[in-house]
């Protein structure tokens, strides 16, 4: 607004708020982050009064409120100021909309009353005479609040049911969500608490309610303290204008919150930085606005939790993504649980970048080292493939390729603890039950599909009595789920925010079966979304003196553990093994692709065992690592039969084993990772079928076989490998993730000079006819991309979320000439012709090779990515990629981050060194892991990355500041006596 315009001078400004028939809220047309306000009640005018707090509307009060409301909100208005009643602090004005008198126009539909003289002789409106005219003609129509049909006055009073905002008896949280769950459900904004706060009317049943919006919390607004117990226990939150209260969850305030809001108690608590620039973002947003809500769940106060939906032109926007995009909100997982895993990733990813540009919240952002940190990738179903130990399991991904190292998840169970397993080559005897609770879960779990809830992972060791180096190590912690059957004595429990049930958690069975107790948690640690249900399955398991709570001797098993005694003990076995022929086994740990470690029940001996006749390549070798995963899945922890035939100078048995009558040697030549040596064949069970899967194998040419020519040996390591001729690319960088995968296009490419003048030549100015354009997850289309407008070529990635506005239809695309990815409008998509879409996306995804860069959960994991941007995107340039490996081809392009990845070396021109060789010697990078036999320009290749890495060693930079780290491979095969090869 122009200050200095005077009393009388005209102002011009954006319709921020209408409070009632008669009354505005004005902000001014400024580039003030904040602009100033004004409230202007209409010169003359008296509008119908609306319910106060338990009250009833005066007739046709809500009526008028809504014609102000639809003509004016959010939009540009010219006005002044008429006069000021000064005992009462209100500025009466007329106000102008275009060309039109609002205050005429209010008149003229009936909606109001004209006063024709204020307290003051000169207190009246400039345009009285036309007001008078105007009421009287609207009088004589019978229009708005001067209508004669009968009724009309007592039927335009609301029945408005009593508020659930301070009073949460008022409103069956539970029912309402069950029936109105996933659906948009119509509602008027009517206040703003803050930026992630708003109060609500649902209609058509003016339901007036809180809600918070999922997934995302708002700076604070400020709030009263009441007494030490109100506030820190319950979190009382009170609103400074009415005095409304609503219950705040505890989870959404952190534990340094809570003591400055306990030691502020009594005081008024300024809001935190930037809680009124978001809560300004909101207001303008959706204060007095039509907006849909999806209710996502129910916190324990009986607050709504869901996603707010706005309108802005022709399409619907989600309030929730705005303010984290635009730093005002960050992502909080205690209702980011309730949320789609697209939707969350979503929310992430805004974050992420905000984080990046270090936008408002973010300005001062450092990343966190605290002990304790939320988990990114939230849920994800699988099959168990290993349990560790009686609170701890390992998860084959189901969404992560067969063979991905990172595929297999270990899941501690979140807020219980189990007795340990201790450790054999310490000395260490399991602690009592830790059998017992390991075997409970192995019976049920093993090669069951689960579905895997994470909430929170924890650096452990912290305390002082923590010495060793592997117990700094980070554990992710989660629930696990189990489809119900009959027999479990536990209820099915349902997800967060009321999905449908999970199944059993494992965690409360467990704890029901007095194989764990409950931890004890600090007031400010995460612990288990279902923390009650373990407390109340403990309770029951003390009562009724179960497992570790029962007053009797624990059960003991004395256990003969082969695998770490002496090859001459393992001898003395044999004739015991081989005298049943075939016995049960159970397999505990899979050594290498054809090595295992077995527990025979019936002899009570742990043994290492590998098959007669079966060589899988070693560790470190090609396809080791293949076989290993091929195994774990097949056999892992699995109730076997086995045949023992001898027993090598090592200890180790060999003879051939079976799982489901299936010789398990069979998949393994069948996949070209084993092959069979034919020697002794005649003493082998099933020895024809073995030959006939190696021979399969070496006809297609799989994995070892690859370079097979019939009558030739040939390495698996060899020659071939060192003469293969390394590729070098003339590229730019389009697109930079996180992990060290960048996108890339050729500069040579000539496609990508012709796919850009086919678009350029196109006429998109028109969009389709409604109806005859209905793209789907997994087309190929043309989207406009909203940094420059410019149309490209697009992947649908995720399709729009049923129920959500039509009109505004949000779709997840990836740009595959560029490697972008964003959601747009339906609006915002146009069809493409075939000829344009069969052509190969031109962005190609690459990874520096030979390193390990921290991922986004990880330390030091959001330096590198915004290094990398900065070495690769802050000035455009030509690099040169050196493509050092391909992974395995075959992977669909399915969005961002999947495909063929190239390892490259990236060269840039101007400088000199590499970028891998930066990111080394800045300590945000290290290199991968040696493995034996590796190709001799590997070797020189890693022998150079070493000494960039020694360089950031010794100066503690990055990610060497506290010194070495602790490698993370944690599967190391139990130690024997000797060390020769069978």
């Amino acid at each position: 607004m122009a200050s200095a315009a005077g009393a009388t001078g005209w102002l011009r400004g954006r319709v921020k708020a209408v409070s009632s028939g008669d009354c505005l809220v004005i902000m001014g047309s400024t580039k003030a982050e904040i602009p100033p306000e004004k409230t202007i009640t209409l010169s003359s005018l008296v509008a119908p009064r609306l319910a106060r707090r338990g009250g009833i509307d005066e007739p046709f009060a809500w009526e008028s409120k809504e014609f102000l409301r639809k003509l004016c909100i959010g939009k540009e208005v010219t006005f002044r100021v008429d006069y000021t009643v000064s005992t009462i602090g209100r500025e009466f004005g007329s106000v102008f909309l275009g060309d039109k008198n609002v205050s005429l126009l209010v008149v003229a539909a009936g909606w109001a009353k004209v006063r024709e003289q204020g307290q003051k002789g000169g207190e009246a409106s400039p345009y009285i005479v036309e007001l008078l005219r105007l009421e009287e003609q609207a009088k004589q129509q019978g229009l708005g609040r001067w209508s004669k049909e009968p009724g009309a006055s007592e039927a335009s009073i609301r029945n408005l049911p009593p508020s659930a905002i301070g009073d949460p008896s008022n409103l069956d949280a539970m029912s309402l969500l069950a029936a109105n769950k996933g659906k948009p459900m119509e509602a008027l904004v009517e206040q703003v608490r803050d930026g992630s706060t708003l109060r609500v009317y649902l209609l058509p049943e003016f339901q007036f309610v809180q809600v918070f919006v999922a997934g995302i919390q708002a700076p604070s607004m400020g709030r009263r303290g009441g007494t030490s117990e109100t506030v820190i226990e319950t979190e009382i939150v009170s609103d400074d204008q009415n005095g409304d209260t609503s219950a705040q969850p505890r989870a959404a305030l952190t534990s340094a919150q809570r003591l400055a809001t306990a030691s502020a108690v009594g005081n008024e608590l300024s809001p935190d930085p930037f809680g009124r620039e978001a809560k300004h973002f909101t207001e303008v947003r959706v204060l007095n606005r039509d907006v849909r809500i999806v209710l996502e769940g129910v916190d324990k106060f009986s607050n709504l939790i869901g996603s707010v939906y706005y309108p802005e032109g022709e399409s619907a926007k989600e309030l929730a993504y705005e303010l984290v995009e635009n730093g005002l909100a960050k992502y909080v997982e205690w209702s980011a649980t309730l949320l789609e895993d697209d939707v969350k990733r979503k929310l992430k990813t805004a974050e992420l970048q905000a984080k990046k540009t270090r936008l408002k919240i973010w300005t001062n952002y450092v990343p966190p080292t605290s002990n304790s940190k939320a988990i990114h990738d939230q849920n994800f179903t699988g099959k168990v493939v290993e349990v560790v130990s009686g609170d701890c399991v390992v998860v084959a991904d189901d969404s992560l390729p067969f063979g991905d190292p990172s595929a297999e998840r270990r899941v501690n169970f979140s807020s219980i603890r189990c007795p340990k397993m201790g450790n054999p080559r310490r000395d260490e005897k399991p602690a009592p039950y830790a059998r017992e609770a390991k075997e409970f879960l192995r019976t049920r779990l093993i090669g069951r599909q689960v579905n895997v809830s994470m909430e929170y992972s924890r650096k452990m060791g912290d305390g002082p009595a923590s010495t060793a180096a592997s117990d700094s190590r980070v554990m992710d912690f989660g629930s696990v789920f189990l489809p119900s059957k009959e027999g479990d004595d536990v209820s099915s429990v349902p997800l967060a925010g009321g999905n449908p049930p999970a199944g059993v958690n494992i965690a409360e069975l467990l704890v029901a079966r007095g194989f764990a107790s409950v931890i004890r948690h600090r007031d400010f640690e995460e612990r288990s979304n279902y923390y009650d249900s373990l407390l109340g399955a403990e309770s029951r398991a003390v009562s009724t003196k179960k497992g570790v709570h029962s007053a009797k001797d624990p059960p003991v098993m004395h256990v003969t553990d082969l695998t770490v005694a002496s090859s001459k003990k393992a001898r003395d076995f044999l004739p015991f093994l081989q005298r049943n022929r075939r016995m049960p086994a159970v397999v505990e740990y899979v050594l290498s692709g054809h090595r295992f470690k077995l527990f025979v029940p019936k002899e009570t001996c742990s043994i290492a065992f590998a098959f007669s006749g079966v060589r899988c390549p070693g560790r470190g070798e090609p396809f080791s690592d293949e076989a290993i995963s091929l195994m774990r899945r097949k056999i892992m922890q699995r109730d076997v039969e086995i045949e023992v035939e001898t027993v090598d100078r090592t200890g180790t048995f060999l003879g051939s084993l079976w799982e489901s009558r299936t010789n398990m040697a069979t998949p393994l030549l069948e996949a070209g990772l084993a092959k069979f040596q034919a020697f002794g064949a005649d003493r082998i069970p099933d020895a024809h079928l073995l030959t006939q899967a190696e021979q399969t194998a070496k006809r297609q040419k799989l994995k070892i076989w690859e370079n097979y020519v019939e009558g030739e040996q040939v390495s698996t390591n060899g020659p071939a490998t060192e003469r293969r001729q390394k590729e070098e690319l003339k590229v730019v960088v389009t697109e930079v993730l996180l992990g060290g995968k960048f996108y890339v296009q050729s500069v040579s490419d000539q496609k990508v000079v012709s796919i850009q003048k086919q678009l350029a030549s196109l006429n998109l100015q028109e969009a389709p006819i409604v109806g005859s354009f209905n793209p789907k997850k997994g087309d190929i289309v043309l989207a406009r991309f909203s940094a420059d407008n410019s149309w490209n070529r697009a992947l649908i990635v995720n399709a729009p979320r049923s129920g959500v506005e039509s009109s505004g239809d949000m779709f997840e695309v990836f740009y595959i000439d560029f490697g972008n990815q964003e959601v747009v409008t339906q609006s915002q998509l146009r069809p493409i012709d075939p000829s344009v879409s069969s052509v190969p996306g031109l962005a190609q995804l690459c990874s520096l090779a030979y390193l390990k860069v921290p991922d986004v959960e990880d330390d030091w994991g959001q330096e590198a990515a915004v290094r990398l941007s900065e070495l690769l995107l802050s000035t455009p340039k030509e690099f040169k990629a050196v493509i050092e490996e391909r992974d395995a081809p075959g992977e669909k392009v399915k969005g961002q981050g999947t495909g063929t990845v190239f390892m490259v070396t990236i060269i840039d021109p101007e400088a000199d060194l590499t970028i891998n060789a930066v990111m080394l010697q800045e300590g945000l990078a290290r290199v991968e892991k040696r493995r034996r036999f590796e190709p001799k320009h590997k070797q020189i290749a890693l022998d150079e990355l070493d000494k960039h890495q020694a360089e950031a060693k010794k100066n503690r930079l990055g990610m060497w500041e506290y010194g070495d780290i602790q490698s993370d491979d944690e599967d190391v095969p139990p130690a024997r006596k000797a060390a020769g090869k069978r």
